[in-house]
């Protein structure tokens, strides 16, 4: 992985404007689970995001990809990156708390590691990295526990299925990858939501019924929330910080994700997590500064000026 870029204000604000997004979805897909099922509300999620991002897209002038091949990758791409994902953390989310899915799902840098080292030939798993998937994974074993391993519970099923998640999300870095990189970030997010929206649409009806409209106002800002703001909108101002702040800068928002959505799980929630979540939170920390090289460059630093000194 490649340095860091130097970080503007700007680049700053808008990351840490991200995170908050981000965060505040999870905080956003807990309200709307009061009223409404999980594959339900992930079709509210990538249908509306969707339909924005395609409005966008025809206002700017995008130009609109045809052939198969290309609608295929997008097919595949919404299932690893939104259906599949987004359907685990959901239903996760019914059974533990929000601030625990959000540490999770920071964990899928570490799995991006392993999944690239296996599936590109420029992503050689080197020893900085093969040290940071290990704190990873540490973090996510810390989390679930050894003894919820072995005796699988519907809590312990719940957290194996958003980490879950996390590894399709790195399934998802690969395939883009590949198949993807020539188009526009926008042509990407609404052409993978609409793949996305066709696999939803008949699982979700006949899991959980034709979607109703007869929800609460509250229901209803959650999901104008995570499917507008925290998921098209998010992904517009994502693709901004990565070409400001780079890929290596943007495994920050990964770090800074979990607080927000910890913190409003607290405030407005009442959820309390215990202490193997902060631990591993902290280990995934370790991992991802270690990842994109924060740690390494902090010790050479101070080993070059111990050195100096005597």
């Amino acid at each position: 992985m490649t340095t860091p870029k130097e970080m503007t204000t700007r680049a700053w604000l808008e990351l840490i404007a991200l995170s908050v997004i981000w965060g505040a979805s999870f905080f956003s897909i807990a309200i709307a689970l009061r009223e409404m099922g999980p594959l339900t509300s992930v079709l509210h999620r990538v249908f509306w995001a969707a339909l924005l991002l395609w409005i966008i897209a025809f206002a700017r002038g995008a130009p609109i990809p045809r052939g198969w091949r290309v609608w295929g990758a997008f097919l595949v791409m919404g299932f690893l990156n939104n259906a599949a994902p987004f359907t685990l953390m959901a239903w996760g989310q019914t059974q533990i708390e929000t601030g625990l899915v959000s540490i999770f799902n920071a964990s899928t840098a570490i799995f991006g590691v392993v999944v690239a080292a296996i599936f590109l030939a420029d992503e050689r798993l080197t020893a900085r990295k093969a040290l940071a998937v290990g704190f990873g994974f540490a973090g996510v074993v810390s989390m679930v526990g050894w003894r919820e391993l072995a005796t699988f519970d519907p809590r312990s099923v719940a957290q194996l299925a958003v980490a879950l998640g996390a590894f399709s999300y790195a399934l998802a870095g690969v395939w883009a990858r590949k198949k993807l990189g020539d188009l526009p970030p926008i042509i990407n997010a609404a052409g993978m939501l609409t793949g996305a929206t066709l696999l939803m649409t008949p699982v979700s009806i006949i899991a959980e019924g034709v979607p109703s409209l007869a929800i609460s106002v509250d229901a209803w800002l959650a999901v104008a929330y995570f499917a507008g703001l925290g998921t098209a909108g998010a992904y517009l101002l994502y693709y901004r910080v990565l070409g400001m702040a780079g890929a290596g800068n943007l495994l920050l928002c990964t770090l800074l994700v979990a607080p927000v959505a910890i913190v409003l799980g607290w405030a407005f929630l009442g959820e309390r997590l215990d202490s193997a979540a902060f631990v591993g939170l902290g280990l995934i920390a370790i991992a991802l500064l270690i990842l994109d090289g924060r740690i390494p460059r902090a010790a050479r630093a101070a080993l070059a000026a111990r050195l100096r000194r005597g």
